[in-house]
């Protein structure tokens, strides 16, 4: 299932440096620069996280016939390309940072352009999402009257992640999400009378804002970001719910709203209900942050290695069946990883063509071992599992029991240890309504976590 994104792409140049003097001509620092870095933005810089994380991703796009189109296709390598011609010179974005901090930006040719056309090729790539990321920058392309006919009467089918910009149309009815930040709603609101001194009513203006942009714009909902204070989501007939997000140091925060957008797209492709692939991507956007931004990515010149496939349990098990595969799940507590943990899982995967471990969390561990327990946090458990072999993906779970993550799921077995009776399993009735089986694998004795502990506690 590709990913196709859609949108304006622009050259992104970074200047990094120092700055330990003023200018003697005016008081500007001097910025001594000692590295320079290229890269594609935009709807570029999307299609570049999708590709980075091994994701099958189209960008469709126009390019202009000049020196600064052609950087921006060497690029875009990895990114599978169908573009029309722009019939305008390239933009560039030029930072300049001293440090972490950004000083200055100079933009060229990124004004305003006519709506450019769009070629069959291009239409035809479109056609072929399983998901669509529409990346508008305000240069035109999100305005093309055959694409917005296309895109509209894809809404019903396929997921529509649309990015607006203030400068670009409104989103065709129907996409599945809009993103705007805080600052773009506002300015979204104004044209129905409201000003940037309209006093909002509700004690999240985010959410009277996107409560109006849901009607204004006919989406089947709103997801306004607010910075590191999260977002909201809007949908019809619903209450406006909070998105938190992590708390996190942020240098630079440019790049988080296509990282956002990305993430969001992934697991709406993987299945997930809106709400929970929101706060995902919410979460995946912090870290993005976290981890350095957009200064930390790979230009051309010195490109990353491509990063091993984000394991997503629900893509996985999609992608295994659409292969005529047999998805195996699995599911415990693994505190304390341990011989036993290694041949049970080791012998599950044999029975299939993936192996998914369902891991309780922290507060689900609590409530079923006591308050001392987990030893080892959910992630860091999550970690070691993913460092075998044979554990392909792993989906952490709240409830005491698996019952609602395997609905989510629906694997075609289900695998527990040999101290269990395959007609007694609690999760027996579940699996086999939507054609699935329960099975055992030997169980090994003198051979437990809670020995393990007790056994360290000893030592210790």
């Amino acid at each position: 299932m590709r990913i196709v994104v859609v949108g304006d792409v622009m050259l992104d140049v970074d200047l990094s440096g120092e700055a330990t003097r003023l200018s003697p001509d005016a008081p500007v620092p001097v910025v001594d620069v000692s590295g320079v870095k290229r890269r594609a933005g935009g709807a570029g810089l999307v299609a570049r996280m999708l590709a980075r994380d091994n994701w099958p991703v189209t960008l469709v796009t126009v390019l202009g016939d000049d020196d600064a189109g052609r950087q921006l296709e060497a690029h875009l390598a990895g990114v599978r390309l169908v573009s029309g011609p722009s019939g305008y010179p390239s933009p560039v974005k030029t930072r300049v940072r001293a440090g972490s901090h950004p000083v200055v930006r100079f933009d060229e040719g990124c004004g305003k352009t006519p709506v450019p056309d769009v070629t069959p090729a291009m239409l035809r790539a479109v056609e072929k999402a399983g998901v669509i990321i529409v990346a508008d920058y305000g240069r035109g392309l999100a305005a093309n009257p055959q694409l917005r006919g296309l895109l509209e009467r894809l809404a019903p089918e396929v997921p529509i992640v649309w990015d607006p910009h203030p400068a670009g149309p409104d989103p065709v009815p129907g996409v599945a999400v809009v993103t705007p930040n805080l600052a773009e709603a506002q300015k979204a609101v104004q044209p129905r009378g409201r000003n940037e001194g309209h006093a909002w009513q509700a004690a999240d203006p985010a959410a009277e804002m996107g409560t109006i942009l849901l009607e204004q714009w006919g989406s089947g909902a709103v997801l306004v970001t607010k910075g590191e204070q999260g977002a909201v989501l809007c949908r019809r007939g619903s209450t406006p719910e909070p998105v938190p997000a992590p708390r996190v140091e942020v240098g630079d925060p440019c790049g988080a709203g296509d990282r956002l957008a990305a993430s969001l797209a992934v697991h709406l492709l993987a299945g997930r209900e809106l709400k929970e692939a929101a706060e995902f991507a919410v979460h995946d956007a912090a870290d993005f942050l976290a981890g350095g931004g957009v200064s930390a990515l790979p230009d051309a010149e010195h490109p990353a290695p491509a990063r091993p496939r984000v394991s997503d349990p629900l893509l996985l098990a999609r992608a295994v069946r659409e292969r005529g595969g047999k998805v195996v799940a699995t599911g415990g507590c693994f505190d304390l990883l341990h011989a036993g943990h290694v041949r049970s899982l080791a012998a599950a995967r044999e029975l299939g063509d993936c192996l998914v471990v369902c891991l309780n969390s922290d507060e689900s561990v609590r409530r079923l071992k006591g308050p001392e327990r987990p030893i080892i946090n959910q992630y860091d458990r999550a970690e070691l599992l993913l460092a075998m072999e044979c554990v392909d993906a792993v989906m952490v779970f709240d409830e005491d029991t698996p019952e609602a993550v395997l609905e989510r799921l629906r694997p075609d077995l289900w695998v527990k240890g040999g101290d269990y009776k395959g007609a007694s399993l609690p999760e027996t009735a579940l699996v086999e309504s939507w054609g699935g089986q329960c099975l055992t694998v030997p169980y090994h004795p003198a051979r437990s976590t809670t020995g393990l502990a007790d056994a360290l506690a000893k030592v210790s």
